[in-house]
């Protein structure tokens, strides 16, 4: 063995030590096609998602996309709500709520996420299905890969290809059309009229897809994902898994069926290598639990399969943990999971909170900068102050601004012109508040100025300011 390579020691099941590379070039994966309960499952999964990410692009909503992450004007349309860079608070919550939700998930049912609804995984079985409409199954897209190029390998392989490119392109036009505007991005495109950087873009996602996919598929899963390092400390014995049974299945090797295997000291596994041919990471699930596992249960279903052949009972390779191994039983009610649930039920319900009581209408008071603490005007003492408004509505509204404070005090306000805002738009209004000089009877007080718009009153925002007057 080469010292260049570098290498780690490793143990299987059997407690042997080999050494093992930490980073192969392995030979290409042909992955055998099964059906099964999570096959199934996978289609109940993935398809949703992929049919929301290419046609909500589409959907609008008061004329406009429905889902619209407008950068050159800071910008988040998401449905009926609009967010802007006030509301970067809630962005970072939802991340913090997301990386909550996969700890929680991962110390459940273990790298689930990866085997179902990861978007590596998704594309890569929508290119492997691709291949294998064109190609065959795994044993003839084998022999196609080994055979000279004639006009049927040719024809084959392009038409794999083909999808390939197409696949690639269509995801490529519904990403970047999350930020572009999919109907203005598709029309420029067509007209040769597209900015230079959503071509880029484009492109950019274009060969991404067709590459990762294509070509790195279980090398990302194995090298490139950071999840597959820091998955074991989210991991304890009543994680749920892919395990196989080695207490049944050892020891392994081929029989006929109805044969008394056990008589001869074998177990249920016949060694028939199904379990391997389907894993798309290229893994053995018989050498244990491994980083690369992506649970996809796709060697269950598998092992199912050829236990129903073999009229032997399934569950040899399946969802379980290592307790329920080695005692027969699974710890589901353990304080770590529920402190997991606990905090991102929380979580999610203060954001929820937040997003459903936060107002549309956003008021900033500044005490104006090139005035002094106070004005004596006609027996009235006046404060000058700047309201920034930030209308962040859909429909545009006309504000009125009142003054709420101390009880007795007879408050005006002079503003130098109506205030009506578009929708998304922010306006600055300088304003001056009066009060009575006979009236005050401290320096200092807080007040409130209120913004609302007159055509919708509920939609309203109060800021605390201090009113300032001369010393008494």
């Amino acid at each position: 063995m080469s010292d260049k390579i570098p290498t780690v020691e490793e143990q299987d099941g059997s407690g042997e030590v080999r050494y093992r590379m930490l980073y192969e070039s392995d030979d290409k994966v042909y992955i055998r096609h099964i059906r099964g309960v999570f096959t199934r499952i996978r289609k109940y999964t993935g398809l949703p998602l992929l049919i929301g990410f290419f046609f909500l692009p589409w959907l609008n909503i008061d004329g406009r996309q429905a889902v619209l992450f407008d950068l050159p004007a800071r910008k988040f349309h998401i449905f009926w709500t609009s967010f802007g860079p006030q509301d970067g608070f809630l962005l970072a919550w939802l991340l913090i709520i997301a990386a909550f939700a996969l700890f929680a998930v991962t110390t459940w049912l273990g790298r689930v996420w990866c085997g179902f609804t990861c978007p590596q995984t998704v594309w890569t079985m929508m290119f492997i299905w691709a291949e294998r409409i064109c190609e065959g199954d795994r044993n003839k897209r084998m022999k196609l890969d080994a055979a000279p190029w004639s006009l049927e390998k040719l024809l084959r392989k392009g038409g794999t290809h083909a999808i390939w490119i197409f696949i690639s392109l269509a995801t490529a036009l519904a990403f970047v059309g999350y930020f572009y505007g999919i109907r203005d991005l598709v029309l420029d495109l067509a007209h040769i009229r597209a900015h230079p950087q959503g071509v880029f873009w484009v492109a950019f996602f274009a060969f991404a897809t067709y590459f990762n996919a294509g070509f790195m598929r279980e090398q990302v899963c194995k090298y490139m994902c950071p999840y597959a390092r820091f998955q074991s400390v989210m991991y304890d014995k009543d994680t749920l898994a892919v395990h196989y049974d080695a207490r049944r299945g050892e020891t392994r090797g081929p029989r006929k069926k109805g044969i008394d295997y056990r008589a001869e000291g074998m177990g249920d596994c016949i060694d028939c290598y199904w379990c391997v041919q389907v894993c798309p990471v290229d893994i053995d699930i018989r050498d244990g639990l491994q980083s690369e596992c992506i649970n996809c249960g796709l060697c269950v279903d598998a092992c199912n399969s050829v236990m129903d052949k073999m009229e032997y009972p399934r569950g040899l390779i399946r969802f379980t943990s290592e307790d329920e191994l080695e005692t027969g039983k699974t710890n589901y009610l353990r304080p770590r999971l529920f402190g997991y649930a606990f905090v991102l039920a929380a979580m999610i319900a203060l954001f929820a909170q937040q997003v459903v009581t936060r107002s549309p209408i956003e008021a900033e008071v500044l005490r104006d900068r090139g005035a002094r603490l106070f004005h004596e005007s006609r027996g009235d003492i006046q404060n000058v102050y700047r309201v920034k408004i930030n209308n962040m509505d859909q429909a545009p509204h006309e504000f009125s601004i009142r003054i709420e404070g101390e009880a007795g005090y007879d408050y005006s306000v002079r503003m130098p012109r109506e205030i009506y805002l578009e929708a998304g738009e922010i306006y600055g209004v300088p304003i001056r508040v009066s009060v009575p000089k006979e009236q005050l009877e401290a320096t200092k007080h807080d007040i409130h100025i209120v913004v609302q718009a007159v055509d919708k009153p509920e939609l309203m925002d109060r800021h605390q300011t201090v009113f300032i007057g001369p010393e008494q």
